[in-house]
This record gives structure tokens, C-alpha cells and sequence, in this order.
């Protein structure tokens, strides 16, 4: 049997014992709905961007901004950042104006985690994204490689690209965490802090991104600026990695709230408290406004655990097409892991030309510490 994802709309309530006046099964269609783009949830409360008919996707963010509530029947269906949904009412956005979700559209990617490995139910985190962008401190926090295997993994399992994302390249070397990472397909990008009175631009930063006399060099945040473009990307990484601090200097008017390192405990405090989408500016300076914009950022609260009990190991495999390729010649129940008898995979190092053989190994070494951390605990 193929895997089938179940989700809240999968729920039949019983009748009332009293018995009820029996419910047509024909619902309004809705023609006039129009499409709305969710970029915030508060306490049932959605923030909705509708696009103007004669704007294109990603050309302006021109649009209204407006609230809206689920209608009665998606009352056990979870609507989620990133969500398109057809909306109907009062759309106009006017002070005190209220519209209604009628329907979610056809998601096209759905990431999902859950609280830990054991717990059966799927927390949906953000819908329709592209990428998934793991920010992690080189130091002050150390980077715990056990949680960004746990974020790649989830990201394969939902269809999505990922991108690691390494801060304060000022304190630590990254070359370490690329040699674990890039093996596995991820891109890696970096960015560090320079002091704020540098001549070449430092001094000049966005406000909200100086922390400790420190703001992120602009090449850096350029660079990584260039990575997001044209797309929708999600950010996650633990508290104190400098998460709030790159969106501010991707995104000035973000405003994001941005916090410090415990030096005790060595973990940061929790400055973002929910998910929300932001348009990525073409441009920044401050002496050229525009409101062009081009892909979209979606800032999550920092999390410390990420439970892997919706992926299912075939799954995750099937996001490595060599491996996968090799592995149907493993025996029925193969484990794929280091202790696994007869694998398949360790047959095809030993059989590699020796020019392949260090990058094959390394490959196969990461996907198995990626198939570890689905049944393992955080490094």
C-alpha cells in the first residue's frame, strides 16, 4: 500500500444521539471567491496578501492586506503560512473589514515536523515553500549538527531544496560543516559580522542589525540575498544563531525582534513567536525605496527539537536518485544503515573506480548519518 498522508480534514464526527435535519451535500461554489496568500495566523485571525488582477506573482507587492477567518467547514482543517486560499466577503481591507477562507488550494509542498519521534501527530509549519534555509552559528551557540540533520531530512521528505545557511563566520571556520553537508546536495552559504564603524559599509547597516557593536558584513548578506531570490524560502535555527538578524538586514522593514546568547546556558532566547511571510526587496538602500519585490522570506520561531515520526525511510531515500538506484538491489527489509547485512550500498564503494571512491564514501556516510538522526536523538 502506497503512503497516504493524513490530515485533519480526514475527521468524521458521529451524529448526535438526538439525530439533526439532514445536511445537503451540495456546498455554494463560490465563483466570485478571489485568491489571497497567507502570510500570518494570530489566534484564528488570518493575514491575508490579495494580489490585484493585473499584478503578476512576484513583480510588485502591491496588493490588500487583509483579515479573514476559516468558514464553518474548514473548522478541523489547518491553514498555515504559505497557504493560497480562495476567499470570499469583505475583501477590501478596510479598517474593521473581515473575510472568509472557503478553500485551501492544492498545496505544492508541505513541511511537517512533530514534537518528537514517537509523537504520531504531524505539526504542518509552513505550505508551499521551495527551500528550506537552516541557519546555524559557526559559535555562540555551537552548531549542533544532530537538529540540521533532522531539518534536511524533513526538508527531503516534504520535496523541498535546502540550503545551509552558516553566521558568524567571524568566530569559526565553516569549513568543517561544509565537508559534512555538501556531500549531500545542500548548498552552503555564509555570512559574518564586521564592526560598525568599518569604512566599507559596515557603519551603514540597517537598523536592527547591529548586535554587540557588530552587523553583518553586506557582501554576506548579499550573497545570501541572491540565493532566495525568485523564490519562497523558510528559515529555521535554533535561538541565538542570528536568524532575526539576517531577515532584518534582508527585509529592513521586518523589525524582527532580535535576542542574545545566555552565556550560562549557551542557548538563545526565543525572539520570534510565530511564523510570517515577507516580501525579499530587489532593492534596500535606503535612497531607493521601491516596493518591488522578488521571492518571499518566511521567518519561523526558533525551535529546539525536531521530530522525524512522519517521514518514513523509503521516502527519505528517494531524495538521493543514486542511492535509491542501487539500493532495489538490497535484500528485502535492508536497513541501508552501517551495521546492515549484505547492503547494497557498501557493495557499490568497494566496486567505484578509484577516482569515485572518497566522494562516494562521503556521500554514503552522510545519507546514513541523515538516516540515523530519523530514529536518533539531537547531537
Amino acid at each position: 500500500m502506497g503512503r497516504r498522508d493524513i490530515d485533519e480534514s480526514d475527521f468524521r464526527s458521529r451524529p448526535s444521539k438526538r439525530g439533526s435535519r439532514p445536511r445537503t451535500k451540495q456546498r455554494p461554489e463560490h465563483s466570485d471567491a478571489v485568491t489571497g496568500l497567507v502570510t500570518g495566523v494570530d489566534r484564528g485571525r488570518y493575514t491575508l496578501l490579495v494580489k490585484d488582477p493585473d499584478d503578476d506573482a512576484t513583480g510588485t507587492s502591491d496588493g490588500r492586506i487583509v483579515t479573514a477567518m476559516k468558514a464553518r467547514e474548514l473548522t478541523r482543517t489547518r491553514v498555515v503560512v504559505g497557504d493560497q486560499v480562495d476567499v470570499v466577503g469583505d475583501v477590501s481591507g478596510g479598517e474593521g473589514s473581515l473575510a472568509r477562507i472557503v478553500r485551501i488550494q492544492e498545496r505544492t509542498s508541505t513541511l511537517r515536523r512533530t514534537a518528537d519521534d514517537t509523537d504520531p501527530y504531524e505539526r504542518i509549519v509552513v505550505a508551499n515553500a521551495d527551500q528550506l534555509v537552516i541557519v546555524t552559528a559557526l559559535a555562540q551557540p555551537e552548531p549542533r549538527t544532530g537538529m540540521i540533520d533532522r531539518c534536511v531530512v524533513a526538508a527531503y521528505d516534504a520535496g523541498m531544496s535546502v540550503l545551509l545557511c552558516l553566521t558568524k563566520a567571524d568566530l569559526a571556520s565553516p569549513d568543517e560543516l561544509r565537508a559534512l553537508y555538501e556531500p549531500l546536495g545542500v548548498e552552503v552559504v555564509v555570512t559574518r559580522r564586521a564592526p560598525t564603524g568599518r569604512a566599507d559599509g559596515g557603519a551603514g547597516g540597517d537598523a536592527g542589525q547591529a548586535v554587540g557593536g557588530l552587523v553583518l558584513a553586506p557582501e554576506s548578506v548579499e550573497e545570501v540575498r541572491g540565493r532566495l531570490r525568485g523564490l519562497v524560502s523558510v528559515l529555521v535555527g535554533h535561538s541565538g544563531v542570528g536568524k532575526s538578524t539576517l531577515i532584518n538586514a534582508l527585509v529592513p522593514q521586518a523589525k524582527r525582534a532580535v535576542g542574545v546568547v545566555n552565556d550560562v546556558t549557551g542557548r538563545g532566547r526565543h525572539t520570534s513567536t510565530s511564523a510570517v511571510a515577507l516580501p525579499l526587496p530587489v532593492a534596500v538602500a535606503e535612497d531607493e525605496p521601491s516596493d518591488a519585490f522578488d521571492g518571499w522570506v518566511i521567518d519561523t520561531p526558533g525551535v529546539r527539537s525536531f521530530g522525524l515520526a512522519h517521514v518514513e525511510v523509503a521516502h527519505l531515500l528517494n531524495a538521493f536518485e543514486d542511492l535509491d538506484e542501487v539500493a532495489q538491489e538490497c535484500p528485502r527489509g535492508c536497513t541501508h544503515l552501517a551495521d546492515a547485512p549484505d547492503c547494497a550500498l557498501d557493495d557499490w564503494i568497494e566496486r567505484s573506480p578509484d577516482d569515485e571512491r572518497a566522494a562516494r564514501a562521503a556521500r554514503l556516510s552522510s545519507f546514513r548519518r541523515l538516516l540515523s538522526s530519523r530514529t536518533g536523538s539531537d547531537a
